[in-house]
């Protein structure tokens, strides 16, 4: 069986599609739920970003760079490039992702709604509306990929001590 970096430094074989060549859009993730959910976060880290903009721009940077996070994740996943980088754990990088950004924009959220500017008002709103997408999302990485890894590993360790 070839490794990742194996398929990589090879070129690829004619008339067979290459599964990791290139950056082809992997349609059936910008569909799924997860690419639904990092859509989502895309579009509400903007629109607070535009809000911030308008209103407060000493918020504006934490907008900026969540957003640019999101796209990156997005990008590698819809691609599907994250998997050349196989030591990473991508699951537990996307739940710090997620966790960063309910403490980020619950903190810039509460903080701009002292303003009382409309502009500030919305990014607010919005904000609170982001970091439960943000929270739901988090939730949803933990049930699928973390908690069942952490599990098996933990039934492994029973049945080691039992023998």
């Amino acid at each position: 069986m070839l490794s990742a970096r194996d398929r990589r430094d090879r070129p690829p074989e004619e008339g067979v599609s290459a599964e990791l060549q290139g950056f082809a859009v992997d349609k059936n993730f910008l569909t799924s739920l997860k690419g639904i959910l990092l859509e989502t976060e895309l579009a509400l880290t903007f629109i607070i970003f535009i809000c911030f903009t308008a209103s407060i721009s000493a918020y504006m940077a934490a907008a900026l760079l969540e957003f640019f996070i999101t796209l990156a994740f997005l990008f590698l996943y819809a691609t599907q490039y994250y998997q050349r980088f196989d030591r990473l754990n991508w699951p537990c990088l996307d739940f710090l992702r997620c966790v960063s950004a309910i403490i980020i924009f619950l903190v810039v959220s509460f903080a701009a709604v002292t303003s009382r500017d409309g502009a500030a008002i919305a990014a607010f709103v919005f904000g609170i509306i982001l970091v439960s997408v943000f929270a739901y999302d988090a939730f949803k990485i933990y049930r699928t990929d973390i908690a069942p890894g952490a599990s098996q590993e933990i039934r492994q360790a029973r049945n080691s001590k039992e023998y």
